[in-house]
């Protein structure tokens, strides 16, 4: 610091200090200080306003590296849409492909609603295709992304992709409705299929086929109930409800005739008995539980009296499905599908059995057998006896399985 003395001008100081960032600076140091008078002169003090606009300086630097952060995500993000853009056109990235013509036989589905993306890992799940990828681009290239229809195709494992596109795309360009029934399906749930399958009024269904004289039914048959067989169907699109219902008749009447059965009477005989024996058993057990069913309704004088006593006729005339029928219920001689209160065979058929059930049917294998009982649910396996009172023993295993699997036997 230097002294005034009086008379004397100050003496002016050999450098003059600018502060760092030139005038401008120095004024902000001017508004940013305090000053304070005082006996030995003027001094500044730095002020709080100072001090916040350091603070400034760093949030205006973390923001500018935000900034950068930011720009740099985006950049990366452009890169590598870039690169799986370009990759197919780049040799390194060529998507496997089999060169064909293939090698073993299978069978691939196409489900209702299926896409070309569901298409190909069914594809490739099964080794048809390498990839996913030559599948879909085969696809692609021949304009058939939307055009897949639902159905079985016959394929080979290790197919070039544009082959297997080829296999497809043959069926897909004849315009047809797709329907899978199920086996021994109750009418009205058929009905129900067709309907969604084929876009048509479940009420056309519905009317044509409570008249069975309409396709040439015998006249016991009071609709088209066990008429109607199992099996995937691709109905022309332009196919009635009426085309519809005919073709299966006719797949049903084809199949009582490969068995041998010919006259119409017999026809529905064996159709209610194949109608039973799918709802009774599994294909293993087909044949012996027909010719049970044989003894049971042939021997007025045998352990059952002549009455068939199938827990699936019941239910059927009781418009329920379930296992456990009450005493009431079979008791009940009203229902006219109650085969215990009423001997014989029902009025009809209760589903609409398969081809192997049929042939069992026609064809029952002889045994001393009365009785049967699926003693697992699971496994299917049924065990026979010639007695009641075996068949109580065979019973009670039954039983002892439903208790150990709860809600198996409802």
């Amino acid at each position: 610091m230097s002294e005034h003395f009086p008379g004397h001008a100050a003496a002016e100081p050999e450098f003059e200090h600018e502060p760092e960032g030139g005038q401008e600076a120095a004024h902000e140091h001017e508004d940013s200080a305090e000053f304070i008078h005082g006996e030995a002169g003027e001094y500044a003090v730095p002020s709080a306003s100072r001090r916040g606009t350091r603070v400034s300086k760093r949030v205006r630097k973390r923001r500018r590296s935000l900034a950068f952060l930011i720009v740099l995500i985006f950049f990366a993000v452009v890169v590598y849409f870039a690169v799986q853009t370009i990759k197919p056109m780049l040799g390194g990235f060529t998507v496997p492909d089999y060169p064909g013509p293939g090698i073993t036989a299978v069978k691939v589905v196409v489900p209702e609603g299926a896409t070309g993306r569901t298409v190909a890992t069914e594809l490739k799940t099964q080794d048809v295709v390498a990839s996913e990828q030559a599948f879909l681009d085969a696809l692609k290239a021949a304009n058939g992304t939307g055009s897949l229809q639902p159905g079985t195709f016959n394929m080979k494992t290790q197919m070039k992709a544009a082959d297997a596109v080829t296999i497809l795309m043959e069926v897909s360009n004849d315009k047809v409705h797709y329907a899978a029934v199920a086996q021994n399906l109750r009418i009205n749930d058929t009905l129900a299929v067709l309907a969604k399958s084929t876009g048509i009024p479940l009420a056309e269904f519905a009317a044509l086929s409570k008249q069975p004289g309409l396709f040439e039914l015998p006249k016991q048959a009071k609709n088209l109930e066990g008429y109607l067989a199992p099996g995937e169907y691709k109905f022309p699109i332009e196919l009635d409800a009426k085309g519809v219902l005919a073709e299966m008749v006719a797949a049903t009447k084809k199949s009582l005739v490969d068995a041998g059965v010919t006259t119409p009477d017999e026809q529905y005989r064996i159709l209610t008995i194949a109608s039973i024996i799918e709802f009774e058993g599994n294909e293993a057990n087909y044949a012996k539980i027909s010719g049970a069913i044989e003894n049971r309704i042939n021997n007025p004088n045998g352990e059952t009296g002549g009455r068939l006593e199938s827990d699936a006729t019941v239910a059927y005339g009781l418009g329920v499905k379930t296992y456990n029928i009450t005493a009431e219920e079979k008791a009940d001689k009203s229902n006219l599908y109650n085969t215990f209160a009423n001997p014989g065979l029902p009025v009809g058929p209760i589903g609409s059995p398969g081809t192997k059930a049929i042939a069992a049917a026609a064809h029952p294998v002889a045994n001393p057998y009365y009785f049967w009982v699926t003693v697992n649910l699971k496994t299917g396996e049924t065990l026979y006896a010639a007695t009641f009172a075996q068949h109580q023993v065979n019973v009670a295993k039954y039983v002892a399985w439903c208790g150990a699997n709860p809600g198996e036997c409802k």
